[in-house]
C-alpha cells in the first residue's frame, strides 16, 4: 500500500485537523462538519495529482487551448453517517463520480468491548474497470474496511482503489495494509499512535458520526 500521511509537514490542512480534535471548537457541529468536509477537498486535490490525464481542446471565446484532463471514472463510496461530510468534500472537486454508500456498524455482541463489524445496506453502481474511492473519516482497527470491501466484490473488480481517511490509527493502518490490494492508496490527514480497548483512536477525536449529526442510541 502506498500511504500519503499529511500531518507530516506544515499546511493549512494542520488547523482543520486542530480544530476537529478540540474539545471546544467540536460542540459547534456545523463547524465540524465543514472541517471534515475542507479536509475531504484537501485530500482529493492531492489525490487528483495521481490520476490519468488526456489532452483535450477547450474552445474559448477567443481561441482553442490544449490542457489535460482527468479520465478515471471514479466511484465514491462513503461508510454512512459518519463518512458523509468526507464524501461531500471529495465530492465538491469530483462533481462527475458515481456514489455508492454503505452501512457498517460495531456490533459488541456481549455488550463488552470485544466487537464485530456488521455490513446491512449498500448502494453502489459498477465498479468493473473503475477507480474506487473509499472515504471513511476514521481508520481506528481497519475491520470496517475490511468489511466494506468485502461487500462490494459483487459489484465488479475496480482498475485502483484509493482510501481518503481524516485520523487513522498505526494498527489500522497495518490492518488494511494487509486486506487490500498492494496497490492500493491511502490519503490520510493524520496518523496517531494508539487505540484504547474499545477500539477508539487515541487521542483521536472522539466519535465523528456523534459530532456530526448528534448522539444515538
Amino acid at each position: 500500500m502506498i500511504i500519503h500521511q499529511f500531518d507530516q509537514e506544515n499546511s493549512l490542512l494542520k488547523k482543520f485537523i486542530s480544530e476537529i480534535r478540540d474539545v471546544d471548537i467540536q460542540k459547534d457541529a456545523m463547524r465540524f462538519r465543514r472541517n471534515i468536509e475542507r479536509i475531504g477537498e484537501v485530500l482529493g486535490y492531492e489525490m487528483s495529482k495521481t490520476l490519468e490525464y488526456e489532452n483535450t481542446n477547450v474552445n474559448t471565446p477567443l481561441g482553442v487551448k490544449k490542457i489535460t484532463l482527468p479520465t478515471d471514472q471514479l466511484v465514491l463510496c462513503s461508510v454512512l453517517r459518519a463518512g458523509l461530510p468526507l464524501h461531500n468534500g471529495i465530492l465538491n472537486y469530483f462533481d462527475g463520480a458515481e456514489n455508492a454508500f454503505i452501512s457498517a456498524y460495531r456490533y459488541h455482541p456481549n455488550g463488552g468491548d470485544d466487537f464485530e463489524v456488521i455490513v446491512k445496506y449498500l448502494a453502489a453502481p459498477s465498479l468493473e474497470g473503475k477507480t474506487l474511492v473509499l472515504t471513511d473519516p476514521m481508520l481506528a482497527t481497519g475491520k470496517t474496511l475490511e468489511n466494506v470491501i468485502k461487500a462490494m466484490e459483487k459489484h465488479g473488480t475496480p482498475k485502483k482503489i484509493h482510501i481518503i481517511s481524516v485520523i487513522g490509527s498505526r494498527a489500522g493502518v497495518s490492518h488494511v495494509e494487509k486486506v487490500f490490494p498492494k496497490e492500493t492508496q491511502l490519503w490520510i490527514a493524520a496518523i496517531d499512535d494508539d487505540l484504547n480497548s474499545k477500539g477508539y483512536i487515541i487521542p483521536g477525536l472522539g466519535d465523528a458520526g456523534d459530532l456530526s449529526y448528534g448522539m444515538k442510541l
